[in-house]
């Protein structure tokens, strides 16, 4: 068994840190901000997930303060659409350093439809997503309590969009959507397969 502590981690053995390895499949946090001059960027986050559900609340985590959560910070908005495999290109292509303005919406040739409840578009052709105003902006810190430089963006889910072909029995059909998840280093995975497990009584 490999013990190591995260400040030490032994370069030579593990030239690349398996945390990110460790904590997967992540949800791809595929989110779209708008500036106040109406600038729109589109990221997609492996550090995103669901923290709660009544009311619905989701987050992003960004390493450094990038457009994503600086725009979210200063408007209140964001949304989040479904990374599929058939998106998978352009997923990639929107995660490319663009200059601040550019549209990675036109760079990745992805339509932007409308949000009802926020201004930020979300991917047109995504089977799903959600429209999201912000509830808190988090620094994340060290046990010292130095500041590390991340933020997480927390937001509550104020609209939902479901393509009505993925919904089946009443259920959103997860398997046929086949969201794409984050495994760490350059690695992906597919949720194209599920089973049930019955909590026990």
């Amino acid at each position: 068994m490999i013990f190591y502590l995260p400040e030490a981690r032994d370069r030579a053995l593990l030239p690349h840190d398996p945390m990110k390895a460790l904590i997967a499949p992540r949800p791809i946090g595929w989110i779209s901000t708008m500036d106040r001059d109406g600038r729109v960027n589109l990221a997609p986050y492996s550090f995103f997930n669901q923290f709660g559900s009544a009311p619905p609340i989701v987050g992003f985590s960004s390493e450094t303060e990038k457009d994503s959560a600086a725009f979210a910070a200063t408007t209140g908005e964001f949304t989040w659409s479904l990374a599929t495999l058939a998106l998978k290109d352009a997923m990639n292509a929107t995660s490319a350093a663009l200059p601040r303005g550019a549209s990675e919406f036109e760079h990745a040739g992805l339509e932007a439809a409308p949000s009802r409840v926020v201004k930020p578009p979300r991917v047109a052709r995504s089977p799903a997503a959600l429209e999201c105003k912000v509830v808190d902006v988090i620094a994340l810190k060290d046990v010292a309590g130095r500041r590390t430089g991340a933020v997480l963006t927390l937001g509550q889910v104020v609209g939902v969009h479901l393509d009505e072909d993925y919904v089946r029995g009443g259920r959103f059909d997860t398997a046929r959507a086949a969201p794409l998840a984050r495994c760490g280093y350059m690695d992906y995975a597919v949720a194209d397969r599920l089973f049930e497990l019955d909590r026990p009584a």
